[in-house]
């Protein structure tokens, strides 16, 4: 069995990036929002937050790739609103969890 080797998430490509800067500053809150709700104590993919908030948000907006999601990702770990372990640059070899002094809090 050969070891997949990371590799850093492709750019986006200049019609996904006219895509993304088509967003209002309320539809990245609310993805944010669909991005922590699919976080949680416990570590989990980043590949898997993304997929499941693609999936599943309510509002989501079609065209959108899944390489933004992850940035928006790397965002709120840098905004301290998600805890991150390998590198957020590969969403498929890293992790991220809700923050742990939050989760002492409840």
């Amino acid at each position: 069995m050969t070891e997949e080797i990371p590799t850093p998430d492709p750019p986006l490509t200049r019609k996904q990036q006219a895509k993304v800067e088509q967003l209002s500053e309320a539809e990245i809150q609310s993805i944010d929002q669909a991005l922590l709700s699919n976080a949680s104590h416990n570590w989990r993919k980043v590949a898997r937050v993304v997929g499941f908030t693609i999936m599943y948000h309510p509002n989501s907006i079609p065209g959108i790739p899944d390489i933004f999601y992850a940035s928006r990702v790397r965002k709120l770990v840098e905004s301290g609103h998600l805890e991150s372990k390998g590198d957020l640059r590969c969403m498929r070899f890293s992790e991220v969890r809700l923050p742990t002094a939050k989760m002492e809090a409840t």
